[in-house]
């Protein structure tokens, strides 16, 4: 496991006792729920899930022809979680008080997360291959390590 990929499951794991914590929270204070619930659903869906499953895409998704891709998973995560943060953290006090700082920077968080999203379609599209594309580019590394020698089909 690559260094972002542990850092997708990590953050996935703060963010399920995070979404657990305020589940807690809501029945002591049920008050909270008002200010709280869209971001205690965000924490679990966008926070647990998506980076779960980006983490474990990026680490188990075949690589064809040894890929690596560490810039666009930096990319994602930093993106992904920023734009989450910055919700979880501005939400609560724009549903308290309109502001249109508060409502831009809930944008700015949103775009972050949807330019995440997009980070990891492209990633993805790049390694989804079909197992004769994954032949063929077996054959040509081996024709390349047995001095140039071009394969044939």
């Amino acid at each position: 496991m690559f260094f972002y990929e542990y850092l997708f499951v990590r953050a996935s794991l703060v963010y399920l006792i995070y979404t657990a914590l305020l589940g807690f929270l809501f029945y002591l204070e049920p008050g909270w729920m008002a200010y709280l619930r869209s971001s205690h659903v965000h924490a679990g869906l966008v926070g647990f899930f998506l980076n779960m499953v980006f983490g474990v895409a990026y680490w188990m998704m075949p690589r064809p022809g040894q890929l690596k891709q560490p810039g666009l998973e930096a990319a994602t995560f930093y993106a992904l979680n920023t734009g989450l943060v910055l919700r979880l953290v501005v939400e609560p006090f724009a549903l308290a008080q309109r502001s249109e700082t508060l409502q831009a920077l809930l944008v700015l968080g949103a775009l972050l997360q949807f330019a995440a999203v997009l980070l990891f379609a492209y990633a993805m599209q790049r390694r989804v291959v079909t197992n004769e594309m994954l032949w063929k580019l077996r054959k040509m590394r081996e024709a390349r390590q047995n001095h140039g020698d071009t394969p044939k089909d």
